[in-house]
């Protein structure tokens, strides 16, 4: 049953329709559901489907990709030597197919570009030389490799250069999206309990999979990550294992990243990895952007060159922090409910999930359709300044001339500020006055799943966002 995927299915829909041939690119982090959504909107009829072989060598992809081409109806041929004989067999394929769109899907299309394969030369003599001169072809590639996908077909600068009619990005599930999963798949859980399991899985429907209804939240994350044969207890390693060739270094800068909830800049990564400060460098961090799990972003009045690197995936922080001493205690997270350890992560894992929602908080204040830079600010203590020490994770910088300072908290009933967190929120917007010297309006607002209570200290907040902006 396809969920949330309705925009992006359209897309793909009206390709049939299309009165010339197609070229289509999916690509997003493993685990997201890009195969799902491709054989569920083609109900599983594709005139010729293969998937790469992880980590296969040249002759095992194909002597793979022949068995697909049998599969597809072609009988009595040899095992291709190379990919353009190779994708000689598929022209004959669509040759034999009697269907109005020959819609051809290959999967896994980065774990064929083996070393020396030649691969892309074959794709690009097969899509410019010959299927986009036909009127009845739609090749959908997909990989889960995003880098790959972008440097290789969609940003490429030889024969694929501007090839692509249409490419798909598919996204993390939103809250909304992960609840309605949720509904349909017959899981009793309120809007919280949803927020505290994006927390932990972030909005990958794969993971998702593995909640039993009839066990609490507790209960699921015990068995999926720290029973004795737990679902992801693994999944972590083979997460960055299927995305790079080469992990180790990229492994390096996520776990150098978790150390620090506001990120840390390009020359911290470097004395905190001992990773060379060469381009290979600023590829990897790019990288990681693209395939969703850090952020880079300038903090408010810095230039460009300080920018600050954050991690922002709530499946790998939260993989880090609790799995990377392997505990074998099967009930390790039922046990580690309530303590300082959890109660902090809680914190910022809630702080991620907003980080998510950017745009549902945006609605939520009413300037959906004004221009916005979104920032995170720090200063140090400085006394002759004035200044407390301060950090804000998220600043929302409008163009209307307004600034809204956000402060996160997870809590599990409306959130009452008492003097100590009132007076750090008064310091917070000092220093930030002070400091940049801004003459637009700060506004504090406030972001909880169930709201603010009303008391005499929460008068200096201007706005709040609750649970219920964010599934909105």
């Amino acid at each position: 049953m396809l969920i949330g995927r309705e925009e992006e299915q359209k897309r793909l829909l009206k390709l049939i329709d299309s009165e010339y041939s197609e070229f289509v690119a999916v690509y997003g982090r493993r685990r997201v559901g890009k195969t799902f959504l491709i054989r569920e909107t083609f109900q599983y009829r594709f005139t010729f489907q293969h998937a790469g072989i992880y980590q296969g060598k040249k002759p095992e992809q194909l002597k793979a990709f022949h068995n697909s081409i049998k599969d597809a109806g072609l009988k009595n041929i040899s095992v291709p030597k190379t990919w353009l004989d190779a994708f000689e067999q598929l022209k004959d394929v669509i040759r034999q197919s009697t269907e109005k769109k020959k819609i051809i899907f290959i999967d896994e299309l980065s774990w064929l570009d083996t070393p020396k394969s030649d691969l892309i030369m074959a794709l690009e003599s097969f899509w410019n030389g010959w299927a986009s001169a036909r009127k009845d072809v739609v090749l959908i590639v997909c990989s889960s490799v995003t880098s790959w996908m972008l440097n290789k077909v969609i940003h490429n600068k030889g024969g694929l250069y501007n090839r692509l009619t249409e490419r798909i990005f598919l996204e993390p599930f939103s809250l909304k999206q992960c609840e309605e999963y949720v509904e349909k798949n017959g899981l009793i859980m309120t809007r919280y309990e949803i927020i505290e399991t994006y927390m932990i899985l972030g909005g990958v429907p794969y993971y998702w999979k593995f909640l039993d209804k009839s066990l609490s939240l507790p209960q699921n994350i015990d068995r999926m990550f720290f029973a004795k044969n737990a679902e992801l207890k693994d999944e972590f390693a083979h997460l960055f294992s299927s995305l790079f060739r080469y992990p180790e270094e990229y492994i390096k800068i996520i776990h150098a990243l978790a150390t620090k909830n506001n990120g840390l800049t390009r020359s911290e990564i470097i004395n905190a990895t001992g990773i060379s400060g060469s381009g290979s460098l600023s590829t990897k961090l790019e990288e990681l952007e693209k395939c969703g799990f850090l952020r880079s972003y300038n903090a408010f009045g810095k230039r460009s060159k300080d920018s600050v690197f954050q991690l922002i995936d709530p499946f790998t922080i939260f993989c880090i922090r609790f799995l990377s001493g392997k505990p074998k205690d099967g009930k390790f997270w039922i046990n580690q409910l309530d303590t300082p350890k959890v109660n902090a992560w809680s914190g910022f894992a809630f702080e991620r999930v907003c980080f998510w929602h950017t745009e549902n908080i945006k609605k939520a204040l009413g300037i959906t359709g004004v221009l916005t830079d979104i920032c995170s600010w720090s200063c140090k203590a400085d006394e002759d300044k004035g200044l407390f020490g301060s950090q804000i994770d998220m600043v929302i910088v409008r163009k209307d001339r307004v600034i809204n300072l956000l402060e996160m908290k997870f809590s599990s009933a409306e959130y009452s500020i008492d003097k100590a967190t009132y007076e750090s929120l008064m310091r917070k917007k000092s220093d930030f006055l002070r400091e940049t010297g801004t003459r637009s309006s700060v506004h504090i607002t406030m972001v909880t799943p169930f709201g603010i209570s009303r008391n005499k200290y929460s008068g200096e907040i201007q706005s709040e966002i609750t649970a219920e902006d964010l599934f909105d």
